[in-house]
């Protein structure tokens, strides 16, 4: 290989790198949580250099908007622009609903819908129950690296194992924010949600609250999203079996509904 092309298949892959720093930046911004620099930087797994420098890029492009008083980010206008020509193939509000009510009526906490996307999950829909104490720490929008929930958990469990591997590779960098989810814990879970069918995390990302969860499968048994109750850790202890019967019941409905549509695409470990 000459030393020209050497130079043009390094110069490419600092461009591909670069695009996929700011993808995944973007990406998370769409979750109000992440406005400052930090919580960007953290959520990525990056550094706070680079990510204010991708940052700026954006602002110039009008991708993204900074205030000046609080030093805030926020998406720009020219991303509701690109967001108005696109449209999810599939609407999981309409596929989940009637699952999420019929939970949030059952067990009266809250019932979350999110959708794997790269080693995310995204919160496309949830339902709030009526006990007075919620677990109010996901909107719509709302990511969360794979492990950070028991929505994770379970859809880590559900990949096939080199899928698994990989992906936990990329979420270690991610996890520093959470000094509780050590990598040993997290397999622990992944484990035993490959055991039992369900998901369980407690206690570790928000004290005395945590999450059940199952994945949502494709019809080639890939998973699609997963389908939790998020509640006060005692709470779920209490009721483990039968949340987890209700919550796989609800996950098979959302499937069969999936299938009904025709669409069945792949979930990517990608980033």
């Amino acid at each position: 290989m000459t030393k020209k092309r050497s130079e043009a298949l390094d110069n490419d892959a600092n461009r591909s790198g670069s695009v996929e720093k700011a993808c995944r930046i973007l990406k998370a911004m769409t979750d109000p949580s992440n406005q400052r620099l930090t919580d960007i930087a953290a959520h990525c797994g990056m550094g706070k250099s680079t990510v204010m420098r991708i940052l700026d890029t954006l602002i110039s492009e009008g991708l993204v908007l900074r205030d000046p008083e609080t030093k805030r980010y926020c998406l720009g206008p020219e991303m509701a622009r690109i967001g108005a020509s696109a449209r999810e193939k599939v609407d999981w509000r309409d596929v989940g609903r009637a699952s999420l009510m019929r939970l949030a009526d059952e067990f009266q906490d809250m019932v979350i819908l999110a959708v794997l996307n790269g080693v995310e999950t995204v919160c496309v829909d949830f339902q709030k129950g009526s006990y007075p104490i919620q677990a109010n720490f996901q909107e719509l929008g709302s990511r969360r690296t794979l492990g950070v929930g028991s929505g994770g958990v379970a859809v880590l469990a559900a990949m096939s194992e080199s899928e698994r591997e990989t992906a936990l590779r990329l979420v270690r960098p991610r996890l520093a924010r959470y000094p509780l989810i050590t990598d040993s814990l997290l397999r622990d879970r992944v484990d035993a949600a490959i055991r039992n069918g369900h998901a369980v995390l407690l206690d570790v990302v928000v004290e005395h609250m945590g999450g059940i969860a199952v994945a949502v499968l494709a019809p080639n048994g890939r998973p699609l999203a997963a389908l939790s109750i998020a509640a006060l850790s005692d709470r779920i202890q209490s009721r483990e079996a039968e949340l987890a019967a209700s919550l796989k019941k609800e996950a098979a409905a959302i499937g069969a509904r999936l299938a009904e549509q025709d669409w069945g695409p792949t979930a990517s470990v990608g980033l």
